[in-house]
C-alpha cells in the first residue's frame, strides 16, 4: 500500500475513502490495508485499487460502489475508475492482525472480564416470540448508538436470519471467512451469526439440523471465539426454549450472561418460564427481567381483547423475586399486534419502520431502559423499578 500524498487531489481521495467503512467489520477501510493505491491524472480522473480480503467476498458490490461514491464527491475528482483485487496470503494475514489487534489468533471475546454486556432471552416454551423480541430489541439498541451483536443460538429453531431480512428466497446471507476469522454479517446495524448461515445452498425454510449435545456446545463454542464481532456494547443471544444443552452450555461459557425471561401471559406459560430462568441461576446467571409478550390486543372499539390470559409476567416476575436474589422486574407488557408480526415475516423490524405501532413503541421502551444502564464490569445491574 502507497502512502498518501502531502496535499492535492490524491490526497482528497485517501481523505475520502477514510469515511468508507467495511460494512462487516464498520472500519475504514483505508485503516485495514484495504486501499492498495491511488492514482490521479492531470485532467482529474482518480483511479483506486482496492484489495478485498476473498474472492468472492459477500461484501464485494457494497465496497466497490462506496468507495466509487466516496472517489467521485472528493475535490478535484472529475472521473473515477476502482479496480479490485484480492489480498494476498499476507495481505490477509495483516489484515486479521489489524482487526484483533495483540489479542492473539483465537482470542475469548465475551470472557468474565469483557466490557460487552451480554445478554441471554430465554424462554420457558416455544412460541412465545421470544426470537422477535430479541431481534426488535437488538434493532432498537443499535438506534441508541450502542455497538450491538446478536447470536441466534437456537441452532434447532433458528429465525433470526429471517426477521432481519438476512434470508430471502431461500438465500441466506453468508459470513466472510478471513483465515479461522468468521466476519459476521450486519443488518439494521446489528452484527448477526446463526446456524442458517452454514447451510451452504440449502433452503433454510425446508432444512433440519439434527445434532446432539456436544456438536450444539461446539457450535455455540465456535459462535463465540472465532466469529469477529469486534468491541461491542452489547451482545445479545437468542437461546432456544427449555432447559436443554445449549442453556446449560451458555451458562458454562458465559457464566456472567444476564438472562432476560419471555412468556406470555398465560398461566401455563409462566410455570414454565419460571423453571427456565431457574436453570440459568444454577450457572450463576443473573435474571434481570421478565418481558410478557402477546399481552392485550386493542380492538377497533378501543377495548382490549385478552387472548392469552393476563399476568403471566407479573406472576414469573413476582416468583423469581426473592431475599436472595433481589427483586425480578416485569420490565416490560408488549401487546399483540399483526403490524409487528408482519415486519417479522418482511424480513423489516417494526421497531424502525413504524414506531408508533404499540408492540414496536413497547419494544423500544424496553431497549432505552437496558441502554439506560450502559456497558462495563461495574454496569451489569439493570436498576429498573418493577412495573
Amino acid at each position: 500500500m502507497t502512502e498518501r500524498p502531502a496535499a492535492g487531489t490524491a490526497r482528497a481521495v485517501w481523505d475520502a475513502l477514510d469515511r468508507v467503512k467495511d460494512p462487516e467489520i464498520l472500519r475504514p477501510i483505508t485503516e485495514l490495508g484495504m486501499v492498495r493505491d491511488v492514482t490521479v491524472d492531470a485532467a482529474g480522473g482518480a483511479e483506486v485499487s482496492i484489495l478485498l480480503t476473498i474472492a468472492g467476498c459477500p461484501a464485494a458490490r457494497r465496497i466497490e460502489a462506496d468507495v466509487r461514491a466516496a472517489t467521485e464527491a472528493a475535490p478535484g475528482v472529475t472521473a473515477a475508475e476502482v479496480i479490485v483485487g484480492v489480498m494476498s496470503t499476507r495481505e490477509r494475514q495483516a489484515f486479521i492482525e489489524r482487526v484483533r489487534g495483540d489479542r492473539g489468533a483465537r482470542p475469548q471475546q465475551f470472557g468474565p472480564d469483557s466490557l460487552t454486556r451480554v445478554i441471554a432471552v430465554t424462554s420457558g416454551k416455544g412460541g412465545v416470540g421470544k426470537s422477535s423480541l430479541t431481534t426488535g430489541l437488538a434493532v432498537a439498541l443499535a438506534q441508541h448508538g450502542l455497538a450491538v451483536g446478536l447470536v441466534d443460538a437456537d441452532v434447532f429453531g433458528f429465525s433470526i436470519p429471517g426477521l432481519l431480512g438476512l434470508s430471502r428466497d431461500g438465500r441466506t446471507e453468508q459470513p466472510t471467512r478471513v483465515g479461522e476469522m468468521i466476519l459476521p454479517p450486519v443488518a439494521h446495524g446489528v452484527k448477526v451469526i446463526s446456524i442458517g448461515m452454514f447451510l451452504g445452498d440449502a433452503d433454510p425454510r425446508s432444512t433440519a439440523v439434527s445434532w446432539r449435545g456436544p456438536m450444539l456446545h461446539r457450535t455455540i463454542e465456535q459462535f463465540l471465539r472465532d466469529v469477529w464481532f469486534g468491541d461491542l456494547d452489547v451482545l445479545l443471544l437468542d437461546l432456544p426454549p427449555g432447559t436443554g444443552d445449549i442453556a446449560i452450555s451458555i451458562g458454562q461459557l458465559l457464566p456472567q450472561a444476564e438472562v432476560l425471561v419471555v412468556t406470555t401471559p398465560q398461566e401455563a406459560a409462566a410455570d414454565v418460564a419460571v423453571r427456565s430462568a431457574l436453570v440459568a441461576r444454577q450457572t450463576g446467571q443473573k435474571v434481570i427481567g421478565v418481558i410478557e409478550n402477546m399481552a392485550g390486543f386493542t380492538q377497533p372499539d378501543g377495548s382490549v381483547l385478552d387472548l392469552f390470559g393476563a399476568g403471566g409476567g407479573r406472576l414469573v416476575a413476582e416468583r423469581l423475586s426473592d431475599p436472595e436474589h433481589g427483586t425480578v422486574a416485569l420490565l416490560g407488557s408488549v401487546p399483540l399486534s399483526p403490524v409487528f408480526r408482519e415486519g417479522g415475516d418482511a424480513g423489516a423490524p417494526t421497531v424502525l419502520t413504524d414506531q408508533a405501532d404499540p408492540a414496536a413503541a413497547e419494544v423500544i421502551r424496553i431497549a432505552a431502559e437496558l441502554a439506560r444502564s450502559g456497558r462495563g464490569l461495574a454496569g451489569r445491574s439493570l436498576g429498573i423499578s418493577p412495573r
